[in-house]
């Protein structure tokens, strides 16, 4: 049985021995024996109502969906975090990950019941094809998209690579519907994102951790370097902010980059020998310049254990507001041809050894936006804290989630302007003192 690890919000890691032990536990002793006739006690009652609705429902019930709202129902009541993924789910679960998938490489949202062109992905065939920004899809494949959700329309657009797909767009400067037939291909989701600030300072924005990341991250670090020129550069932004996260050994990558040694996080299940720890090996792809991480609201999981790790070493400054504290790990479990389980199994922590579940991450120095009044009020994450259900810390403060807003024209990011004033007033090697004194 296959694991994938990954930690973000709503998603995952692994550890899958602990039902094995479990089991030996059950089976053994009086109480055990007490604690398992009363389980299937429970799970005959189950079967005695799904019989009852099976048979006297108003109407014939789909068993199958049945049995999976039953298995959901048990796994949310758990955390907001655990939850079952049928196949479907499960398929676009890896794709996400994998940041790879058949399609025609455009972003787009659902405007007014349509489906709208943000951007075409460069050297895509809907690029290539000539789609343009604010382009409206009303048909798929001779279909309506109206009535369609978001996801749905999606679906529709990827498949088989170097299949074809019709679509008709709408344009403001064209009076009559556009019809084209673009072939799918493979597109890659890039998670990474670059420029240079100024003349000095490289910029360099995780979207998410799907295997790309560190690849990507590496790639745009040289990049810049040969840009601004090594001994120029003044330091980096790693802007983080309303990054849900990804897969663990990205975040763990991502941290390693910028660290010669110590631990980057550790995971700690029920049982101590479930423990885990992730720990840097030598080598900074910076060479040692000043980091600045930027974080928000919306910035959980992987982004967190990356922005907990440079904090506690001291390596980064952390700036912007606080994160959104989603400090539990859950794995995820193949489960043959029927989807798989999300399960909550472990809380990760930092390399100092604090938990950031339902707290989230301080920033060293804040920064808040200058939010439009429209949208005051609607710019606030629920955080961790303010989810349903979520995981309980004793004898810890919890923090409610910060504001995520960010402004689309990066000159009026009080955040950005404020990581490149702050490396341009910091002397070198400021922000890159590393301690040897966290716990290994």
């Amino acid at each position: 049985m296959r694991k994938t690890s990954l930690i973000m919000l709503g998603a995952f890691l692994g550890a899958g021995t602990s039902m094995v032990a479990t089991q030996t536990d059950f089976l053994s002793g009086p109480r055990a024996v007490a604690a398992s006739a009363e389980t299937y006690r429970q799970l005959s009652l189950f079967g005695d109502v799904f019989e009852k609705v099976r048979t006297d429902y108003v109407e014939k019930p789909d068993e199958a969906k049945m049995i999976e709202a039953a298995v959901n129902g048990m796994l949310t009541s758990l955390d907001p975090h655990s939850s079952y993924m049928d196949a479907k789910a499960f398929r676009d679960m890896q794709t996400t990950t994998r940041g790879e998938f058949g399609g025609l490489g455009i972003e787009v949202t659902m405007e007014d019941g349509l489906i709208k062109v943000v951007t075409p992905i460069d050297d895509t065939p809907a690029s290539k094809a000539g789609l343009l920004s604010n382009d409206v899809i009303t048909q798929i494949d001779d279909d309506q998209v109206q009535g369609l959700t978001l996801n749905q329309a999606v679906d529709k657009m990827r498949g088989p690579v170097n299949s074809p797909v019709k679509l008709k767009i709408t344009r403001k400067e064209s009076k009559d519907p556009i019809e084209v037939t673009l072939n799918r291909d493979v597109i890659k989701i890039k998670p990474v994102r670059s420029r240079v600030e100024g003349t000095d300072i490289g910029y360099i924005r995780l979207t998410q951790f799907n295997e790309q990341t560190y690849d990507g991250l590496k790639a745009a670090v040289d990049k810049l370097s040969g840009e601004i020129g090594q001994d120029k550069i003044k330091g980096y932004v790693i802007d983080l902010r309303n990054n849900p996260g990804g897969l663990l050994d990205q975040a763990v990558m991502v941290s390693d980059a910028f660290l010669d040694r110590g631990e980057i996080v550790s995971t700690r299940g029920r049982n101590p020998d479930e423990t885990q720890r992730f720990s840097a090996k030598a080598g900074d792809i910076t060479k040692g310049k000043p980091v600045v991480v930027l974080v928000n609201g919306g910035a959980a999981s992987a982004s967190e254990i990356v922005a907990g790790a440079l904090q506690d070493h001291k390596r980064a400054t952390i700036m912007g507001t606080r994160s959104f504290g989603k400090g539990s790990v859950q794995s995820i479990i193949p489960l043959g041809g029927s989807g798989a389980l999300r399960l909550t199994t472990a809380r990760y922590y930092t390399p100092s050894g604090r938990s950031i579940q339902a707290k989230g991450i301080e920033p060293d120095v804040e920064v808040v936006q200058d939010v439009p009044d429209e949208l005051k009020g609607k710019d606030e994450t629920k955080g961790e804290a303010g989810l349903k259900g979520h995981l309980k810390q004793k004898d810890v403060e919890e923090r409610g989630g910060s504001s995520a807003y960010m402004p689309s024209d990066p000159a009026k990011d009080k955040q950005i302007t404020a990581a490149v004033d702050f490396l341009h007033g910091i002397q070198k090697g400021a922000t890159n003192t590393q301690k040897p004194t966290m716990p290994n």
